[in-house]
């Protein structure tokens, strides 16, 4: 078993770990990848030469550069537990889509139907990681294809809706209802991105969770913020501008799904 250290130095998002995790996953050789997003580098178990590794990284166009090569006696698994977190952060995100879908059309609040689907934009993230462990990189990619169809459907919806609502003479948003529902989503998001820090592993998939955990958060500020403005403006148009903003988000996370799927 040999470990092999690279720096990629455009690796700054979650978006490009799972492009680089469905690129590799396709050499026969590899045992396991360990992802550190935020110095950029990953480390690679694997058996024979790095070569084909690095290969398969140049093509991606990420910047790579080899750091070292040792001898690796074995690799250590993803403890069970960190795969609980996974499916308890996957349930919270799914369980927030539906709630914020539901009262977002029902207050007329795009902020919240927006961030509902950057709620389902993880979730599907999520469960594309605990579903296809195991499986064959065929149904990865398949899996991959069909969410990134999904999710880039939905943010082309909900941009239009957006349209639609600014030229349109829609309802002022009822500002209280974006503040609860966003307020409540705060929470959960926030009790999940505790849960995950307190797990040592710094695997690919958990550090994926975090950091989606952490712009779920920051999505979720975003709202509130917009649910003030309303209150204050009694004005549609803050909560039109930030959920074209999540929806945008949205489009370009099933932008990144769709070619790493290829």
């Amino acid at each position: 078993m040999q470990k092999t250290t690279f720096n990629i130095s455009k690796m700054d998002c979650p978006s490009e770990e799972n492009l680089i995790r469905l690129k590799l996953e396709e050499l026969s050789n590899i045992k396991s990848l360990q992802f550190d997003i935020a110095n950029r580098k990953l480390e690679v178990y694997h058996t024979d030469s790095y070569h084909s590794i690095l290969s398969a990284l140049d093509s991606l166009k990420l910047d790579t550069k080899f750091v070292d090569n040792v001898s690796a006696e074995s690799f250590e698994p993803t403890d069970p537990q960190d795969r609980k977190l996974l499916w308890l952060v996957l349930s919270i995100n799914f369980f927030f889509f539906v709630l914020e879908m539901l009262t977002g059309f029902l207050s007329h609040s795009m902020g919240l139907v927006a961030d509902s689907l950057d709620m389902l934009a993880d979730s599907i993230v999520y469960g594309l990681a605990l579903f296809a462990v195991g499986g064959t990189i065929l149904l990865k990619k398949k899996i991959a294809k069909i969410g990134g169809y999904f999710q880039m459907t939905l943010a082309v919806f909900g941009l239009v809706e957006v349209i639609r609502r600014f030229l349109g003479l829609e309802e002022v948003p009822v500002f209280q209802t974006m503040i609860i529902i966003s307020s409540l989503a705060l929470i959960g998001n926030a009790t999940s991105l505790y849960l995950l820090q307190r797990s040592k592993n710094r695997e690919a998939h958990m550090q994926a969770s975090m950091i989606f955990t952490s712009n779920d958060v920051i999505a979720n500020i975003g709202v509130i913020i917009a649910g003030g403005l309303v209150y204050f403006t009694n004005s549609k148009f803050p909560d039109l501008i930030i959920g074209a903003i999540v929806f945008i988000l949205v489009g370009r996370g099933a932008f990144r799904i769709l070619k790493l799927s290829k």
